[in-house]
């Protein structure tokens, strides 16, 4: 489900958010490179493969859901696309990683103020959700509403990004946050 709503519901509250987003060339420490970064010394186990059975027990898929809606959207296509590798970019799961990989690296884009990037990105995302819904042939998968993700996805790439966000911090741009259904904290 995706949710315009003004809250932020986090789906792992216990996990430690970073202290800043990462906005490539907005002068920030690189997050992993640079010894100044959110998560240079943090040791991530590596993620097993997303199930889409058991989605609600993935702590990366959950955990890059809450950066996505936090404004943290570097973090969650970093997240997302451990999780993607683990699974393997060819199975349908993969794909539909790759859709969310793609809304975040949109919302990197509006950070960045490249437009075009975002309207390239959250097009490709919406494609890649319509081909993954006609695939799986259902209306949810690991907890997503197809028909809501190719709408925030087409609602992406057409809004017009105005508003100037501060370097680092974390800000959603867009107006809505990704929910799953049924939610894993019921």
């Amino acid at each position: 489900m995706i949710s315009t709503q003004k809250g932020t519901p986090r789906l792992l509250p216990s996990a430690e958010m970073p202290s800043y987003t990462y906005v490539p060339g907005a002068g920030s420490a690189h997050p992993t490179r640079d010894p100044k970064g959110h998560s240079y010394t943090k040791k991530v186990p590596h993620p097993t493969a997303l199930d889409p059975e058991a989605w609600a027990e993935s702590r990366t898929y959950l955990f890059a859901i809450d950066l996505f809606n936090s404004g943290f959207y570097w973090e969650a296509h970093e997240e997302w696309e451990r999780l993607w590798r683990a699974t393997g970019a060819e199975t349908i799961v993969g794909r539909f990683l790759k859709g969310l990989i793609k809304l975040a690296a949109a919302g990197v884009k509006v950070r960045e103020r490249s437009v075009h990037g975002v309207r390239r990105h959250a097009a490709s995302a919406g494609e890649v959700f319509a081909d993954v819904a006609a695939e799986a042939d259902a209306d949810y998968f690991c907890g997503l509403e197809f028909t809501h993700l190719q709408y925030a996805a087409d609602r992406a790439a057409q809004l017009a990004y105005k508003h100037q966000y501060a370097a680092g911090e974390p800000a959603r741009v867009f107006p809505f946050i990704i929910q799953p259904y049924p939610s894993p904290l019921t």
